[in-house]
């Protein structure tokens, strides 16, 4: 018998309670057992970046976190993202700005993204704008080996301006 968990995770939303085994990987469990398979496993050491998500809204290498480790988490995937057929602001501006090219690293840059952008509106950040160098900082934690990263930086930069001009009075 499989040594497994009952575990309670809310993936984008939606709450899910099931049985885990304890060497599963977060990854596994979220495209296996859960069917969001937007979470793309590459390297599957943490290097690649593919496989990110939100956990209670900070950026996480889903290959390297077991599945266990969400029991009563809150994980944000690629599939989060859109409102139904409505791409996010971010989605918009990488296929605006050509921030993706054969797509497969595409969702772990988006869930990288996406949460420093949450880190830039909550205050977290360097405050302001942040400036090219510092996305290519950000993005730099992830691999893509099709667009050369400017078409990722001027979609990040792209809606962080967007962002905080709709947060501005």
């Amino acid at each position: 018998m499989k040594d497994t968990h009952l575990i309670r995770v809310r993936v984008n939303g939606r709450e899910h309670e099931l049985a885990v085994e304890s060497r599963r990987t977060l990854a596994d469990m979220l495209r296996h057992d859960l069917g969001y398979t937007g979470t793309h496993l590459g390297c599957e050491h943490g290097i690649c970046g593919a496989c990110t998500v939100l956990v209670d809204g900070a950026p996480a290498r889903a290959c390297l976190m077991f599945g266990v480790q969400a029991d009563g988490q809150d994980v944000a995937t690629v599939e989060g993202l859109a409102d139904g057929e409505d791409l996010s602001d971010l989605q918009q501006a990488f296929s605006d700005r050509h921030g993706l090219q054969c797509g497969f690293c595409t969702p772990g840059f988006l869930m990288l993204a996406e949460g420093y952008l949450a880190e830039l509106q909550a205050g977290r950040g360097d405050g302001g704008e942040p400036s090219e160098q510092q996305i290519r900082e950000v993005v730099a934690a992830n691999l893509c080996r099709c667009t050369g990263y400017q078409g990722i930086v001027e979609a990040v930069l792209e809606t962080a301006r967007r962002r905080q001009a709709m947060e501005m009075p």
